[in-house]
Protein backbone atom coordinates (compact mmCIF):
# COMPACT_ATOMS: atom_id res chain seq x y z
CA UNK A 1 0.00 0.00 0.00
CA UNK A 2 1.92 3.19 -1.06
CA UNK A 3 0.31 5.57 0.96
CA UNK A 4 1.20 3.86 4.23
CA UNK A 5 4.65 3.48 2.93
CA UNK A 6 5.84 6.04 5.48
CA UNK A 7 3.61 5.94 8.12
CA UNK A 8 5.85 4.96 11.04
CA UNK A 9 7.38 8.63 10.75
CA UNK A 10 3.91 10.20 12.07
CA UNK A 11 4.18 11.97 14.94
CA UNK A 12 3.50 9.74 18.15
CA UNK A 13 0.54 8.37 19.52
CA UNK A 14 0.11 10.76 22.63
CA UNK A 15 1.13 13.98 21.64
CA UNK A 16 -0.11 17.66 21.96
CA UNK A 17 -2.26 16.53 25.09
CA UNK A 18 -2.62 15.69 28.44
CA UNK A 19 -4.04 13.53 30.56
CA UNK A 20 -6.88 13.50 32.98
CA UNK A 21 -9.02 11.45 35.19
CA UNK A 22 -12.72 10.12 34.27
CA UNK A 23 -14.81 9.47 36.49
CA UNK A 24 -17.02 7.63 34.61
CA UNK A 25 -14.33 5.31 33.66
CA UNK A 26 -12.28 5.57 36.24
CA UNK A 27 -9.54 5.50 34.80
CA UNK A 28 -6.73 8.07 32.90
CA UNK A 29 -7.84 8.94 29.56
CA UNK A 30 -5.78 11.15 27.34
CA UNK A 31 -7.43 14.94 25.91
CA UNK A 32 -6.08 16.44 22.84
CA UNK A 33 -4.74 19.99 23.14
CA UNK A 34 -5.62 20.77 19.74
CA UNK A 35 -8.46 22.87 18.67
CA UNK A 36 -11.72 21.42 17.64
CA UNK A 37 -11.20 23.72 14.00
CA UNK A 38 -8.21 21.91 13.37
CA UNK A 39 -9.71 18.43 13.44
CA UNK A 40 -12.30 20.29 11.29
CA UNK A 41 -10.17 21.46 8.91
CA UNK A 42 -9.20 17.86 7.52
CA UNK A 43 -12.48 16.90 6.40
CA UNK A 44 -12.11 15.79 2.55
CA UNK A 45 -14.20 17.87 0.14
CA UNK A 46 -15.96 14.79 -0.89
CA UNK A 47 -19.59 14.29 -1.95
CA UNK A 48 -22.25 12.26 -0.76
CA UNK A 49 -21.09 8.35 -2.17
CA UNK A 50 -23.62 7.52 -4.90
CA UNK A 51 -21.62 4.81 -6.64
CA UNK A 52 -19.83 1.92 -5.74
CA UNK A 53 -17.72 1.92 -2.04
CA UNK A 54 -15.21 -0.94 -2.72
CA UNK A 55 -13.13 -1.98 0.28
CA UNK A 56 -9.92 -3.87 -0.28
CA UNK A 57 -9.79 -7.33 0.55
CA UNK A 58 -6.39 -8.31 -1.04
CA UNK A 59 -3.83 -7.15 1.82
CA UNK A 60 -0.68 -8.42 1.08
CA UNK A 61 1.65 -10.16 3.95
CA UNK A 62 4.07 -6.96 4.27
CA UNK A 63 0.87 -5.12 4.63
CA UNK A 64 -0.33 -7.61 7.26
CA UNK A 65 2.66 -7.17 8.97
CA UNK A 66 2.13 -3.67 8.79
CA UNK A 67 -1.25 -3.43 10.58
CA UNK A 68 -0.44 -6.02 13.10
CA UNK A 69 2.38 -3.99 14.22
CA UNK A 70 0.95 -0.47 13.63
CA UNK A 71 -2.97 -0.82 13.97
CA UNK A 72 -4.11 -4.14 15.77
CA UNK A 73 -5.47 -4.06 19.01
CA UNK A 74 -2.99 -4.31 21.84
CA UNK A 75 -3.76 -7.00 24.35
CA UNK A 76 -3.70 -5.68 28.30
CA UNK A 77 -2.18 -8.07 30.62
CA UNK A 78 -4.45 -11.09 31.37
CA UNK A 79 -6.48 -10.12 28.71
CA UNK A 80 -8.14 -13.24 26.76
CA UNK A 81 -6.63 -13.29 23.07
CA UNK A 82 -10.29 -13.58 21.61
CA UNK A 83 -12.29 -11.69 18.30
CA UNK A 84 -13.84 -8.25 19.58
CA UNK A 85 -16.27 -5.44 17.71
CA UNK A 86 -12.83 -3.24 17.73
CA UNK A 87 -10.89 -6.02 15.90
CA UNK A 88 -13.79 -5.73 13.22
CA UNK A 89 -13.60 -2.43 13.25
CA UNK A 90 -9.97 -2.26 12.67
CA UNK A 91 -10.09 -4.24 9.54
CA UNK A 92 -12.63 -2.12 8.04
CA UNK A 93 -10.81 1.22 8.83
CA UNK A 94 -7.34 -0.06 7.24
CA UNK A 95 -9.02 -1.67 4.00
CA UNK A 96 -11.34 1.06 3.73
CA UNK A 97 -10.95 3.99 0.94
CA UNK A 98 -9.18 7.00 1.91
CA UNK A 99 -11.71 9.10 0.21
CA UNK A 100 -14.56 7.75 2.40
CA UNK A 101 -12.48 8.58 5.78
CA UNK A 102 -13.00 11.38 7.60
CA UNK A 103 -12.09 12.56 11.41
CA UNK A 104 -15.50 12.59 12.47
CA UNK A 105 -16.20 8.88 10.90
CA UNK A 106 -13.60 7.22 12.92
CA UNK A 107 -14.96 9.62 16.16
CA UNK A 108 -18.05 7.84 15.19
CA UNK A 109 -17.21 4.95 15.14
CA UNK A 110 -15.23 4.94 18.53
CA UNK A 111 -18.29 5.44 20.87
CA UNK A 112 -20.12 3.38 22.74
CA UNK A 113 -23.39 3.80 21.63
CA UNK A 114 -22.30 3.30 17.77
CA UNK A 115 -20.52 -0.02 19.43
CA UNK A 116 -23.79 -0.48 20.64
CA UNK A 117 -25.40 0.21 17.57
CA UNK A 118 -23.12 -1.91 15.40
CA UNK A 119 -23.35 -5.29 17.77
CA UNK A 120 -27.19 -4.92 17.27
CA UNK A 121 -27.22 -4.84 13.31
CA UNK A 122 -24.63 -7.86 13.51
CA UNK A 123 -27.10 -9.46 15.44
CA UNK A 124 -29.75 -8.74 13.22
CA UNK A 125 -28.37 -9.46 10.00
CA UNK A 126 -27.09 -13.08 11.45
CA UNK A 127 -30.94 -13.69 12.57
CA UNK A 128 -32.22 -12.45 9.02
CA UNK A 129 -30.22 -14.00 7.44
CA UNK A 130 -30.91 -17.55 9.91
CA UNK A 131 -34.30 -17.13 9.12
CA UNK A 132 -34.29 -16.49 5.65
CA UNK A 133 -32.77 -20.19 5.07
CA UNK A 134 -35.31 -21.70 7.43
CA UNK A 135 -38.06 -20.15 5.55
CA UNK A 136 -36.48 -20.92 2.13
CA UNK A 137 -36.44 -24.41 3.17
CA UNK A 138 -40.27 -24.35 4.21
CA UNK A 139 -41.47 -22.87 1.01
CA UNK A 140 -39.38 -26.08 -0.27
CA UNK A 141 -41.08 -28.49 1.66
CA UNK A 142 -44.64 -27.03 1.11
CA UNK A 143 -44.36 -29.31 -2.85
CA UNK A 144 -44.40 -32.32 -0.89
CA UNK A 145 -46.36 -31.34 2.55
CA UNK A 146 -49.10 -29.86 3.84
CA UNK A 147 -49.54 -26.64 6.11
CA UNK A 148 -50.19 -27.48 9.76
CA UNK A 149 -51.35 -24.92 12.53
CA UNK A 150 -48.08 -25.53 14.51
CA UNK A 151 -46.20 -24.03 10.71
CA UNK A 152 -48.43 -20.43 11.86
CA UNK A 153 -47.27 -20.37 15.78
CA UNK A 154 -43.45 -21.34 14.60
CA UNK A 155 -43.51 -18.61 11.79
CA UNK A 156 -45.33 -15.98 14.55
CA UNK A 157 -42.49 -16.71 17.12
CA UNK A 158 -39.71 -16.54 13.96
CA UNK A 159 -41.51 -13.09 12.80
CA UNK A 160 -41.31 -11.32 16.81
CA UNK A 161 -37.95 -12.81 17.02
CA UNK A 162 -36.85 -10.48 13.77
CA UNK A 163 -38.82 -7.97 15.07
CA UNK A 164 -37.28 -7.44 18.68
CA UNK A 165 -33.85 -7.96 16.92
CA UNK A 166 -34.38 -5.02 14.19
CA UNK A 167 -36.15 -2.98 17.84
CA UNK A 168 -32.44 -3.23 19.06
CA UNK A 169 -30.91 -1.42 16.17
CA UNK A 170 -33.97 1.23 16.08
CA UNK A 171 -33.20 1.97 19.49
CA UNK A 172 -29.57 3.02 19.05
CA UNK A 173 -30.78 4.63 15.50
CA UNK A 174 -32.71 6.54 16.92
CA UNK A 175 -30.30 8.02 19.56
CA UNK A 176 -28.09 9.00 16.95
CA UNK A 177 -31.02 10.73 14.98
CA UNK A 178 -32.08 12.70 17.76
CA UNK A 179 -28.04 13.57 18.59
CA UNK A 180 -28.91 11.70 22.28
CA UNK A 181 -26.13 10.36 24.72
CA UNK A 182 -22.50 10.65 22.76
CA UNK A 183 -23.92 11.24 19.62
CA UNK A 184 -24.94 14.88 20.50
CA UNK A 185 -21.65 16.41 18.94
CA UNK A 186 -22.24 14.55 15.55
CA UNK A 187 -25.86 15.85 15.06
CA UNK A 188 -26.28 18.26 12.10
CA UNK A 189 -27.90 21.13 14.30
CA UNK A 190 -25.02 21.11 16.71
CA UNK A 191 -24.35 19.64 20.13
CA UNK A 192 -27.71 22.09 21.23
CA UNK A 193 -29.72 21.52 18.44
CA UNK A 194 -29.82 25.45 17.95
CA UNK A 195 -27.96 26.23 14.45
CA UNK A 196 -28.80 25.77 10.92
CA UNK A 197 -29.12 22.34 9.83
CA UNK A 198 -25.57 21.01 7.77
CA UNK A 199 -27.87 18.57 6.02
CA UNK A 200 -25.28 17.75 2.81
CA UNK A 201 -22.33 16.82 6.10
CA UNK A 202 -25.11 14.93 7.67
CA UNK A 203 -25.96 12.91 4.40
CA UNK A 204 -21.84 12.38 3.68
CA UNK A 205 -21.57 11.09 7.13
CA UNK A 206 -24.85 8.78 6.87
CA UNK A 207 -24.03 7.29 4.10
CA UNK A 208 -20.34 7.01 4.58
CA UNK A 209 -20.87 5.44 8.09
CA UNK A 210 -24.01 3.36 6.78
CA UNK A 211 -21.63 1.93 4.25
CA UNK A 212 -18.88 1.30 7.13
CA UNK A 213 -21.50 -0.93 8.91
CA UNK A 214 -22.51 -3.25 6.00
CA UNK A 215 -18.11 -3.96 5.87
CA UNK A 216 -18.04 -4.40 9.73
CA UNK A 217 -20.84 -7.30 9.51
CA UNK A 218 -19.84 -8.81 6.70
CA UNK A 219 -16.32 -9.05 8.62
CA UNK A 220 -18.10 -10.12 11.59
CA UNK A 221 -20.45 -12.55 9.53
CA UNK A 222 -17.37 -14.30 8.21
CA UNK A 223 -17.47 -12.54 4.99
CA UNK A 224 -20.52 -14.62 3.81
CA UNK A 225 -23.44 -13.13 2.19
CA UNK A 226 -22.51 -9.51 1.39
CA UNK A 227 -25.29 -8.84 -1.50
CA UNK A 228 -27.64 -9.92 1.04
CA UNK A 229 -26.43 -7.72 4.15
CA UNK A 230 -26.38 -5.03 1.76
CA UNK A 231 -29.59 -5.48 0.29
CA UNK A 232 -31.34 -6.01 3.64
CA UNK A 233 -29.34 -2.92 5.13
CA UNK A 234 -30.52 -0.47 3.17
CA UNK A 235 -34.14 -1.72 2.80
CA UNK A 236 -34.29 -1.30 6.74
CA UNK A 237 -32.66 2.06 6.71
CA UNK A 238 -33.90 3.58 3.39
CA UNK A 239 -37.29 1.14 3.02
CA UNK A 240 -37.69 -0.27 -0.61
CA UNK A 241 -38.79 2.67 -2.13
CA UNK A 242 -35.20 4.73 -1.63
CA UNK A 243 -32.90 1.11 -1.54
CA UNK A 244 -30.24 2.54 -3.46
CA UNK A 245 -28.59 -0.91 -3.39
CA UNK A 246 -32.02 -2.82 -5.22
CA UNK A 247 -32.12 -0.58 -7.50
CA UNK A 248 -28.09 -0.70 -8.52
CA UNK A 249 -28.48 -4.72 -8.55
CA UNK A 250 -32.32 -5.07 -10.19
CA UNK A 251 -32.42 -8.50 -7.65
CA UNK A 252 -35.98 -8.43 -7.21
CA UNK A 253 -35.63 -10.46 -4.55
CA UNK A 254 -38.94 -9.28 -2.62
CA UNK A 255 -41.14 -9.56 -5.33
CA UNK A 256 -40.00 -13.31 -5.35
CA UNK A 257 -40.34 -14.01 -1.73
CA UNK A 258 -43.47 -16.52 -1.14
CA UNK A 259 -46.33 -14.62 1.13
CA UNK A 260 -44.95 -16.52 3.84
CA UNK A 261 -41.41 -15.34 3.46
CA UNK A 262 -42.80 -11.80 3.38
CA UNK A 263 -44.77 -11.92 6.35
CA UNK A 264 -42.11 -13.83 8.28
CA UNK A 265 -38.78 -12.03 7.10
CA UNK A 266 -40.57 -7.90 6.46
CA UNK A 267 -43.00 -8.72 9.65
CA UNK A 268 -45.86 -7.19 10.69
CA UNK A 269 -44.89 -3.53 10.56
CA UNK A 270 -44.56 -2.63 7.19
CA UNK A 271 -46.02 0.36 5.90
CA UNK A 272 -46.85 1.21 2.44
CA UNK A 273 -46.87 5.23 2.19
CA UNK A 274 -46.73 7.93 -0.42
CA UNK A 275 -42.86 8.21 -0.93
CA UNK A 276 -43.44 12.07 1.00
CA UNK A 277 -44.39 10.32 3.82
CA UNK A 278 -42.68 7.36 3.80
CA UNK A 279 -40.77 6.31 6.41
CA UNK A 280 -37.82 3.41 7.02
CA UNK A 281 -38.71 0.22 8.50
CA UNK A 282 -36.76 0.88 11.53
CA UNK A 283 -38.84 3.56 12.69
CA UNK A 284 -42.11 1.80 11.72
CA UNK A 285 -40.43 -0.64 14.50
CA UNK A 286 -40.22 1.99 17.02
CA UNK A 287 -43.97 2.65 16.45
CA UNK A 288 -45.42 -0.40 15.90
CA UNK A 289 -48.82 -1.23 16.94
CA UNK A 290 -47.41 -4.74 18.55
CA UNK A 291 -46.60 -5.86 22.14
CA UNK A 292 -43.80 -4.84 22.62
CA UNK A 293 -41.34 -5.59 26.12
CA UNK A 294 -40.66 -1.77 26.77
CA UNK A 295 -37.55 -2.40 28.93
CA UNK A 296 -36.20 -3.66 24.96
CA UNK A 297 -35.79 0.30 25.36
CA UNK A 298 -33.13 0.56 27.45
CA UNK A 299 -31.05 -2.31 27.16
CA UNK A 300 -27.46 -1.59 27.68
CA UNK A 301 -28.03 2.08 28.82
CA UNK A 302 -30.92 1.81 31.90
CA UNK A 303 -30.54 -1.13 34.26
CA UNK A 304 -33.32 -3.48 33.30
CA UNK A 305 -35.72 -4.77 36.57
CA UNK A 306 -35.87 -8.55 36.87
CA UNK A 307 -34.54 -9.52 33.07
CA UNK A 308 -35.79 -12.36 31.68
CA UNK A 309 -33.43 -14.83 29.90
CA UNK A 310 -34.22 -13.08 26.70
CA UNK A 311 -33.83 -9.84 27.68
CA UNK A 312 -30.51 -10.95 29.19
CA UNK A 313 -29.35 -12.39 26.25
CA UNK A 314 -29.99 -9.24 24.20
CA UNK A 315 -28.60 -7.06 27.08
CA UNK A 316 -25.26 -9.16 26.83
CA UNK A 317 -25.00 -9.61 23.17
CA UNK A 318 -25.75 -5.59 22.97
CA UNK A 319 -22.94 -4.04 25.92
CA UNK A 320 -21.34 -7.18 27.36
CA UNK A 321 -18.02 -8.30 27.15
CA UNK A 322 -17.19 -10.48 24.72
CA UNK A 323 -14.77 -12.72 26.02
CA UNK A 324 -18.64 -13.88 28.07
CA UNK A 325 -20.13 -15.23 24.70
CA UNK A 326 -18.92 -18.29 24.84
CA UNK A 327 -19.98 -19.36 28.25
CA UNK A 328 -23.52 -17.24 28.26
CA UNK A 329 -24.35 -19.18 24.73
CA UNK A 330 -24.10 -15.77 22.97
CA UNK A 331 -23.62 -16.32 19.16
CA UNK A 332 -22.43 -12.84 17.85
CA UNK A 333 -20.65 -13.75 13.95
CA UNK A 334 -17.13 -14.33 15.07
CA UNK A 335 -17.33 -12.27 17.89
CA UNK A 336 -15.88 -13.95 21.38
CA UNK A 337 -14.12 -16.59 19.31
CA UNK A 338 -10.52 -17.17 19.76
CA UNK A 339 -8.05 -15.01 17.61
CA UNK A 340 -5.84 -18.31 16.92
CA UNK A 341 -8.01 -19.87 14.77
CA UNK A 342 -8.23 -16.80 12.59
CA UNK A 343 -5.17 -14.77 10.39
CA UNK A 344 -4.55 -11.23 10.83
CA UNK A 345 -7.26 -10.19 8.76
CA UNK A 346 -9.64 -12.39 10.52
CA UNK A 347 -10.09 -15.25 7.78
CA UNK A 348 -10.35 -18.75 9.22
CA UNK A 349 -7.28 -20.90 9.21
CA UNK A 350 -7.51 -23.52 6.89
CA UNK A 351 -7.26 -26.31 9.81
CA UNK A 352 -10.33 -24.32 11.72
CA UNK A 353 -13.43 -24.18 10.08
CA UNK A 354 -15.75 -27.56 9.80
CA UNK A 355 -17.53 -29.26 7.02
CA UNK A 356 -21.46 -29.07 7.58
CA UNK A 357 -24.93 -28.84 6.22
CA UNK A 358 -26.66 -25.40 5.74
CA UNK A 359 -29.83 -24.99 5.26
CA UNK A 360 -30.60 -23.59 1.31
CA UNK A 361 -31.18 -19.77 0.54
CA UNK A 362 -30.48 -17.21 -1.03
CA UNK A 363 -28.01 -16.35 1.71
CA UNK A 364 -26.52 -19.48 1.77
CA UNK A 365 -25.97 -19.48 -2.01
CA UNK A 366 -24.16 -16.28 -1.67
CA UNK A 367 -21.78 -17.00 0.46
CA UNK A 368 -18.99 -17.35 -1.56
CA UNK A 369 -17.37 -13.91 -0.85
CA UNK A 370 -19.72 -10.64 -2.62
CA UNK A 371 -21.92 -12.97 -5.29
CA UNK A 372 -25.13 -11.78 -6.48
CA UNK A 373 -27.89 -12.99 -4.85
CA UNK A 374 -29.41 -15.95 -7.27
CA UNK A 375 -33.22 -16.74 -7.22
CA UNK A 376 -32.82 -20.29 -8.03
CA UNK A 377 -33.24 -22.72 -4.52
CA UNK A 378 -31.37 -25.95 -3.94
CA UNK A 379 -32.37 -28.13 -1.14
CA UNK A 380 -28.85 -28.99 0.71
CA UNK A 381 -25.27 -27.06 -0.01
CA UNK A 382 -22.30 -28.09 2.10
CA UNK A 383 -20.54 -24.88 3.45
CA UNK A 384 -17.93 -24.00 5.71
CA UNK A 385 -19.61 -23.04 9.28
CA UNK A 386 -17.57 -20.59 11.16
CA UNK A 387 -20.68 -20.62 14.49
CA UNK A 388 -23.24 -22.29 14.93
CA UNK A 389 -27.54 -20.74 14.42
CA UNK A 390 -28.76 -18.39 17.17
CA UNK A 391 -30.82 -19.47 20.29
CA UNK A 392 -33.20 -16.88 21.29
CA UNK A 393 -34.41 -17.43 24.52
CA UNK A 394 -38.90 -17.55 24.37
CA UNK A 395 -40.59 -14.55 24.59
CA UNK A 396 -41.81 -14.33 28.32
CA UNK A 397 -45.92 -15.17 27.65
CA UNK A 398 -46.80 -12.19 30.64
CA UNK A 399 -47.33 -9.01 29.21
CA UNK A 400 -45.35 -6.60 31.00
CA UNK A 401 -47.64 -3.60 32.38
CA UNK A 402 -46.06 -0.18 32.73
CA UNK A 403 -44.45 0.42 35.95
CA UNK A 404 -46.00 3.25 38.27
CA UNK A 405 -42.25 4.61 37.27
CA UNK A 406 -39.49 4.18 34.91
CA UNK A 407 -36.21 2.91 36.30
CA UNK A 408 -33.69 6.06 35.86
CA UNK A 409 -30.39 4.30 37.17
CA UNK A 410 -27.73 3.84 34.25
CA UNK A 411 -26.07 0.81 33.22
CA UNK A 412 -21.78 0.74 33.35
CA UNK A 413 -21.23 1.86 30.16
CA UNK A 414 -18.90 -0.25 28.13
CA UNK A 415 -15.77 2.78 26.60
CA UNK A 416 -14.83 2.39 23.27
CA UNK A 417 -11.33 2.32 22.76
CA UNK A 418 -9.71 5.58 22.77
CA UNK A 419 -6.18 4.31 21.85
CA UNK A 420 -7.76 2.84 18.64
CA UNK A 421 -9.21 5.77 17.78
CA UNK A 422 -6.13 8.13 17.98
CA UNK A 423 -4.35 5.21 15.74
CA UNK A 424 -6.91 5.68 13.13
CA UNK A 425 -6.87 10.04 13.45
CA UNK A 426 -3.20 9.44 13.22
CA UNK A 427 -3.16 7.82 10.67
CA UNK A 428 -5.38 9.39 8.27
CA UNK A 429 -3.85 12.93 9.09
CA UNK A 430 -0.73 10.89 8.31
CA UNK A 431 -2.25 9.99 4.93
CA UNK A 432 -4.06 13.55 4.18
CA UNK A 433 -0.65 15.46 4.69
CA UNK A 434 2.22 13.48 3.89
CA UNK A 435 4.58 16.02 4.15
Amino acid sequence: MADDDDEGGFGGLYEDGHWAWDETTEQLVFISDLPPQLIEAIQLPIKVPTGTIEFRDDIDLIEQIRFRRRYQRKLKPGQPDIITLQDVKDIALFTAPVSILSPMLINVLHIPTIDRFLRALILCCQYYLQIADEMANRIIELDTKIRTPHGEVVESEFRNNLSDVRLLVAKEYSTMLIGGSDTKKFHHMGPTKKRRSLSDKDARLFETLLRMCVQIVWLALGRKAFNQIELEVSRVFKSEIFNSTEHTLHTGYIAKMAKEEKSVLLGHCVRHDKKLNTRSPLMNEVFCHRDIDYRLMGLGVIKCDQPTPRLLYMMESLAGPEENFSKLGIVLGILGMPRSIYDTMLRPLPTATTEGKSKASISSRSYSSKSTTSSTRRSTLTVKRLYPDIVLPRRDSRVMPFPAQFNDEPEKIKPSSETQRRRWQNRLQRLLHPH
